[in-house]
């Protein structure tokens, strides 16, 4: 079990995924602007890409900055998706699919919010799957807002690396919820 603690917010790791927070704010005014949009988007990105690494290469990695993390990606995520729908560049469906790794994910991060509550959450990072289904979400991002050819092939392909690693992190939570039990 890991010391959690809400000063964590305030390192570099914590501000760089607090960081998709206001991003998410101002994806949906750049929405129409697919440049500025594609700005926010990479610089989204780029904090996510950071936070873990900062935290790794200078030994900062926290529960707390394990559990933010998630959040702040698919507050991100959701927004994108919202802004997509209300600008009618995606249908309610398609933003399901692209979506689908967060959906999947998502009662995952409810157990994590209530356990770091509870100081009992077991530390686990992302994989290399988890980071392809992000890539994957925010290259078919910039497709959709720049109109590229063959959407429909990269939602589908985007959805189907959601649900690969979304059932994997699953499939790790029992497991682990399983070995716990079992002590």
């Amino acid at each position: 079990m890991g010391d959690y603690s809400l000063r964590d917010l305030v390192r570099v790791p914590g501000l760089l995924s607090l960081a998709r927070i206001p991003l998410a704010v101002a994806f949906p005014f750049v929405v129409r602007t697919p440049a500025a949009a594609l700005g926010v988007l990479c610089a989204a990105a780029a904090t996510d890409m950071l936070d873990g690494w900062y935290a790794r290469r200078f030994h900062q990695e926290t529960p707390t900055g394990r559990i933010l993390d998630p959040i702040t990606d698919k507050i991100f995520v959701m927004a994108v998706a919202v802004a997509l729908v209300a600008k009618d560049m995606l249908s309610v469906g398609e933003a399901v699919l692209l979506g689908t790794r967060e959906i999947c994910e998502l009662a995952l991060v409810l157990y994590g919010v209530v356990a770091w509550h509870a100081r009992a959450r077991p530390e686990r990072a992302a994989n290399r799957l988890g980071k392809a289904a992000t890539a994957m979400q925010f290259s078919t991002v910039a497709v959709v807002l720049f109109g590229g050819s063959h959407r429909m092939i990269w939602i589908v392909g985007t959805a189907v690396c959601g649900v690969l690693a979304g059932s994997f992190y699953v499939a790790r939570e029992v497991r682990a919820m399983a070995g716990l039990r079992g002590k």
